[in-house]
């Protein structure tokens, strides 16, 4: 059986509900309606624990797919958005400085 790997590729991607940053494609995306965030956000910068109450719903092109707080949304090579579970992202991606 031929085996494969994942080819090397740059991804931008943050974790829903943990800290302060959201980056301009998040929010072009909330305005453009292919995403929908319910909660409320209005803890201290500072706290990094993930925040039960949020959690975004992402129109994908499988689907309509549920991201919660904590887990991490990412924007792939195509500009597409769509959710991760933090334990996968971490065996599949790793940080890079740009």
């Amino acid at each position: 059986m031929a085996k494969y790997r994942k080819k090397p590729v740059m991804i931008e991607a943050f974790q829903l509900g943990v800290g302060d940053f959201v980056p301009d494609w998040f929010m072009d995306a909330l305005r453009q309606g292919t995403i929908t965030k319910y909660g409320d956000d209005t803890r201290s910068p500072f706290d990094t624990s993930p925040d039960p109450t949020i959690y975004c719903d992402i129109e994908t092109l499988e689907g309509t797919h549920r991201a919660n707080s904590g887990d991490y949304i990412i924007q792939g090579v195509n500009g597409e958005l769509y959710p991760c579970k933090p334990d996968i992202f971490e065996k599949t991606y790793e940080f890079m400085d740009d």
